[in-house]
């Protein structure tokens, strides 16, 4: 079996190795850590000591999913500390990421699901516990890690309704999958059904550790910091000309993140719209993708709105808009919105980014249709009346403006919305909980593996 999928993906490569050529050539893409992927190499003067403890080796595809295990980790040092915690990562974006957060631990990349490289990377990191975040699941991997008896866990699990029903159309190929884990610890009841549906040995329903990672406190230190560096702290109004000769004045700050194309340009309409009824409003736009921030900067370039780079900031900014073209801020950004925009949600095609960090805020949040990736928690949202949810640009171009009309209706979403988060936290304590069963020599292993 190893050797067809390994043909398998050579193939697939093969045919595919003229774009890949051409992307790395553009954009840079996909040339780091090549060799490391490819070769299965785990090596890190960390792993080269000896450890008295079990390892446990978390994974993170991207920067989302290595802000989840950012949680995870911390009170994982606390409860055990004798544990050796190995984190890798697949994205170059989530490679920075995780040696920036991680800076005391191995940071390593995640191995092509090639047979050579996978063995390579188990023997080299030896773990005892292998936990993905969120998803991850590569067939010759995980049948690596079974002939080894190392158990696999899922946390923070989801499972949206195209891909369960993608995986029931091939359950005939991808039932193995699901047996080869030990553990899903779903984020709900729904997600939970959906694995054990397709044969998952073992689910708990364990709720959303990314409840549990949203700070709350606007006066947080990451928040305060950025508020100084894009200068929101000191808000500005035009004196002089439509967009010129600034003054220190109150104002309010619309945070569009997380945006897909076309949300971009919709914001900008609005956003010029907007600017006629409260001239000292700022908007920070930020993109969900890296490889879109020049394509961003010229949008912007050619609606003539001033607008500042977050990257190439030296001073406190005064354009109207800021651009942020960098990566791993929009969790503390979200923290200076009145109203904030989550994207991803107007496109159809991403199913909504993470609105719970600028709900644990109190901002007015505001999404679209399309946001299958957070189905449970927009629904709890909604119930608790702590977001609207449009359904197309008319109406996200109404909402916005009526929520910077209308101090009242922010505070009472904002209000809500927190204390909606504040209820749902404790995610991460029962997911330690479970996988803690798993370590070698505990009753539950037998029953997971």
């Amino acid at each position: 079996m190893p050797w067809i999928l390994n043909l398998l993906y050579l193939t697939i490569l093969i045919i595919l190795s003229p774009w890949l050529l051409y992307k790395a050539a553009t954009t840079g893409k996909y040339r780091r850590g090549l060799s490391a992927k490819c070769r299965g190499d785990a090596s890190h003067p960390l792993l080269t000591k000896s450890w008295p403890g079990p390892t446990v080796w978390l994974h993170g595809v991207s920067v989302g999913e290595i802000h989840l295990l950012r949680h995870v980790v911390a009170a994982c040092k606390q409860r055990n500390p004798d544990w050796r915690i190995v984190v890798s990562t697949t994205t170059d974006t989530g490679f920075d990421e995780a040696r920036k957060i991680f800076a005391d631990l191995p940071v390593i990349w995640w191995p092509l699901d090639f047979s050579w490289a996978v063995h390579r990377a188990l023997e080299g990191v030896q773990p005892d516990v292998i936990v993905l975040g969120e998803s991850e699941l590569w067939p010759n991997f995980l049948r690596a890690a079974e002939v080894r008896k190392i158990p696999v866990a899922v946390i923070n699990a989801r499972m949206s309704p195209r891909s369960a029903a993608r995986f029931e159309r091939f359950r005939f190929l991808t039932a193995g999958l699901f047996r080869r884990v030990s553990l899903f610890a779903a984020q709900t009841d729904e997600y939970g059904e959906r694995y054990r549906r397709l044969g998952a040995p073992r689910v708990l329903v364990t709720g959303s550790v990314k409840y549990d990672g949203a700070v709350s406190e606007r006066t947080n230190t990451r928040t305060r910091d950025i508020a100084q560096r894009l200068g929101v702290g000191q808000m500005f109004t035009p004196a002089m000309t439509e967009w010129g000769g600034w003054k220190n004045a109150p104002g309010l700050v619309w945070v569009a993140g997380s945006t897909q194309a076309p949300e971009e340009e919709l914001c900008l309409r609005i956003f010029r719209d907007a600017r006629k009824r409260h001239p000292n409003l700022r908007l920070i736009l930020v993109p969900r993708q890296k490889d879109r921030f020049e394509e961003v900067a010229r949008l912007l370039q050619t609606s003539g709105i001033p607008f500042a780079r977050r990257s190439q900031l030296t001073e406190p900014a005064t354009a109207p808009v800021i651009l942020v073209d960098t990566i791993g801020e929009l969790g503390a950004i979200w923290g200076l919105a009145d109203v904030a925009f989550v994207g991803g949600s107007l496109d159809g095609q991403r199913g909504g980014q993470n609105m719970i960090e600028p709900a644990a805020y109190g901002a007015a949040v505001v999404f679209g249709p399309h946001t299958w990736n957070f189905k449970e928690t927009v629904a709890r949202l909604l119930e608790h009346h702590a977001a609207i949810a449009i359904q197309d640009g008319a109406e996200l171009h109404a909402k916005v403006l009526e929520l910077l009309g209308d101090e009242a209706l922010r505070e009472k979403l904002g209000a809500a919305a927190r204390a909606f988060v504040r209820s749902q936290q404790g995610a991460t304590t029962r997911t330690l909980e479970a996988l803690e069963s798993l370590m070698p020599g505990t009753d539950n292993v037998k029953e997971a593996a």
